[in-house]
């Protein structure tokens, strides 16, 4: 795995086409031979009018190498609904057709009133059970946004309740990974590295890196990117734009404006070899005329295009 120094990192993000020390890091990994790449997946929450089993079998169809299946209330893949017979049948196409589950999506709300935290830990537990079902010789992480509110009011009540989720995800070894949201109590990156180093750095508590969340916030994808390396265990990716005052995401590479292919080269270079994730926002799903299918051939398209750019294969 290569891991550029702080040094060798700003060097490299220095100039727009990353410079020449990153140039070398990367020819110095293909001289490694390292087997270490980039998987793309899809995120079944871009999916919601199909059921997950039709869902395997489209984005196996179309090329993807992984999947994230969303597992919060109410959506055909949540634990209840998810059936013995089901966990088996996915788990066997999830096998025949290569893709590896990579994540499941949840969206649980830390709560200071005791029922509430009650409610998170079950719904973490059974999510964790199901991921075990579904892919049990690797087991998929689980990622959460952590609502809404001010990050200096929020904080303390962030770490508390979070002790209590690293418990159930060390006791099913699977790691918990928050993600910060432009519009959460948690919208920046070193805020999530502050709450993974307050609880000692828990193996079982990593975070999302999603820049979407960032853009137009004075944040640049170099400066993200350096502060949430050592933490990352998922990346989403999804495209912002602005619409008047207010942002919008539309889905990855449809703006024309953001380059896949610099984030992708930051990542690889820093030492992530994870999955990159295709996030397709309520904003864009639920709006009239949305087809998933097409959403995912676009995606699939685009992000493709920037694996090829930025000279990485995929895995």
């Amino acid at each position: 795995m290569i891991i550029l120094s702080r040094r060798e990192f700003l060097t490299a993000t220095a100039s727009a086409s990353l410079g020449t020390s990153l140039a070398t890091s990367f020819a110095h990994a293909k001289e490694k031979k390292s087997p270490r790449t980039l998987s793309l997946s899809f995120g079944t929450y871009g999916m919601k009018t199909l059921t997950t089993e039709k869902a395997v079998e489209v984005l196996a169809k179309i090329g993807y190498d992984a999947i994230e299946i969303i597992a919060r209330p109410d959506w055909d893949a949540e634990p209840k609904r998810m059936t013995l017979a089901r966990r088996k049948d996915v788990r066997v196409r999830l096998q025949e057709t290569g893709l590896q589950l990579t994540a499941l999506m949840e969206h649980l709300q830390p709560s200071a009133e005791k029922p509430q935290q009650a409610d998170a830990l079950d719904r973490l537990q059974r999510v964790a059970e199901l991921g075990h079902d579904l892919s049990p010789q690797s087991q998929p992480l689980i990622q959460t946004t952590l609502g809404g509110g001010k990050w200096d009011e929020q904080r303390n009540l962030y770490r508390d309740v979070l002790g209590k989720w690293i418990e159930v995800g060390q006791r099913n070894k699977t790691v918990i990974a928050i993600k910060p949201h432009r519009g959460g109590g948690m919208s920046r990156p070193e805020e999530a590295v502050w709450l993974i180093e307050q609880l000692g750095k828990s193996p079982w508590l990593r975070m999302v890196y999603d820049y979407s969340h960032y853009a137009f916030r004075d944040m640049s994808v170099e400066e993200t990117v350096e502060t949430a390396l050592p933490w990352i265990a998922h990346v989403a990716v999804k495209d912002t734009v602005k619409q008047g005052e207010k942002t919008a995401f539309v889905l990855p590479g449809e703006s024309g404006k953001f380059d896949y292919a610099k984030l992708l080269k930051l990542l690889y270079a820093g030492g992530y070899h994870g999955d990159i994730s295709c996030e397709v926002s309520g904003m864009v799903w639920n709006k009239p005329g949305y087809d998933p299918v097409v959403a995912a051939r676009t995606c699939y398209r685009n992000m493709t295009a920037a694996f090829k750019k930025a000279g990485l294969r995929r895995g």
